[in-house]
């Protein structure tokens, strides 16, 4: 008789949990709206706990403490002058590479490559061997090699330079 009832009680039970679903849906009232709700009780609950309490009147006389202590007093102020001091030369840094890039936009990139000198310093030749390294590795591993791999360390054989410019 028991066990029948338990089964009784069950079955109205979630009839009753159907029918709140069904209200909650018609008012518009989502499972979040919900969660919402639940935390902020929660949260409130927590807030006005004699614990609570007590801890955040703790830790505010701590902090009165510390902020009116000298040690912070002083590492206050020195912190304060490295950031004007950090901000004064970053300042300067930006406003040194502005001006050489306002410098440099007079040139144009092609009218720097074209020219005779830039292709003759010893930067530009470097550069170009580099490119021609890897572009003959590149293109060789494909042209001489019967398994398509080649050993990155070039294993041996050095590969044709190729100096014309790109």
């Amino acid at each position: 008789k028991v066990e029948e009832e338990i089964g009784t009680l069950r079955q109205v039970l979630a009839a009753k949990e159907r029918h709140c679903g069904e209200l909650k849906r018609k008012l518009g009232l989502t499972p979040l709206d919900g969660l919402k709700q639940n935390l902020s009780k929660s949260w409130h609950d927590v807030q006005v706990s004699n614990a609570y309490v007590k801890t955040s009147e703790k830790l505010g006389e701590w902090n009165d403490k510390v902020t009116q202590s000298d040690f912070y007093k002083k590492t206050q102020e020195t912190l304060s002058q490295a950031g004007q001091k950090t901000s004064a030369a970053l300042s300067t840094v930006g406003s040194v590479i502005s001006r050489k890039l306002g410098d440099m936009s007079s040139y144009s990139i092609r009218h720097s490559i074209s020219m005779p000198a830039m292709r003759n310093s010893a930067t530009f030749k470097s550069f170009e061997d580099r490119v021609g390294t890897i572009k003959s590795r590149v293109v060789g591993s494909r042209e001489n090699s019967t398994d398509g791999l080649q050993s990155p360390s070039g294993a041996g054989e050095k590969p044709p330079q190729d100096n014309a410019p790109f």
